[in-house]
């Protein structure tokens, strides 16, 4: 699906990467109270796992036996192991990514989890890049040229991301809400009246965007909002003040909570 006349892109990147080149005593501690806990959790899926299993195991032998005449519920016996089949495949990813994330992962596995189906329910749409921890949203999807209005399709899939930062995987991180235009000076009057420069525009983007997440549960004690105008590109802008249309965004960091400022 293709969205025509919006003029943003949108990045989202969700990151507790250490800034520094060298890790702290505390940091190091940290990481290992969360490897433990994330081993933990581990655990009991794959507790949760074998009883699946063996509750598949018994399920197909009640269809076999159904099959051959000694029980007629066939349809709901097949209905429930497809059920069973479907729930450990998920364990058993779920349990994949959460082995591939210990020693020190981007985001929680359980949220990435959350945004890698994001991504791929909305494949024309957004990215999810798991290495880093970006969910990005291609091309011109939030606003129009010289507006803080959201689309009304852009705004349905920030609706979707604002339930995956309300769920459990999401807790303990806060919302940075960071607006950019390009470097086009704000010339018509009409806009000029809402958003005399690009200053303005930004700020008022990322103002919207938090309104919206507001709207769909998101605590805004959890947010806040920064613009940046024309002075932090994405990519160059086109000479004479042409501007570019991948400059006209905003960002979205999901961090640690406390740290929004």
């Amino acid at each position: 699906m293709q969205f025509k006349n919006i003029t943003c892109l949108v990045v989202i990147s969700l990151t507790i990467a250490l800034l520094s080149g060298c890790v702290s005593q505390q940091q190091y501690d940290d990481l290992k109270i969360r490897n433990r806990s994330q081993q933990q959790r581990i655990d009991e899926l794959e507790s949760q796992l074998n009883v699946a299993k063996l509750k598949l195991a018994q399920v197909e032998k009640q269809l076999a036996d159904a099959q051959m005449g000694l029980d007629a519920d066939v349809e709901a016996l097949t209905k429930q192991i497809e059920a069973l089949k479907n729930d450990i495949a998920q364990k058993e990813e779920l349990i994949k990514n959460m082995q591939a994330a210990l020693g020190g992962s981007i985001l929680p596995p359980e949220l990435s989890s959350e945004l890698q189906k994001f991504a791929a329910e909305n494949p024309d749409m957004v990215s999810f890049d798991e290495a880093t921890g970006m969910v990005k949203f291609k091309s011109d999807l939030l606003f129009e040229k010289g507006s803080d209005a959201v689309a009304p399709e852009a705004a349905e899939l920030m609706k979707k991301l604002s339930t995956i930062i309300n769920s459990p995987a999401a807790e303990g991180f806060d919302v940075s809400i960071v607006g950019h235009t390009d470097d086009i000076p704000i010339r018509k009057s009409e806009t000029m009246s809402m958003h005399p420069t690009n200053w303005h525009l930004s700020v008022h983007r990322a103002i919207a965007v938090e309104k919206l997440m507001e709207s769909s549960g998101v605590n805004p004690k959890r947010m806040g909002v920064k613009g940046f105008g024309e002075y932090r590109p994405f990519e160059a802008n086109e000479a004479g003040n042409k501007g570019n249309q991948k400059n006209r965004r905003v960002e979205i960091y999901l961090v640690p909570a406390g740290s929004v400022k």
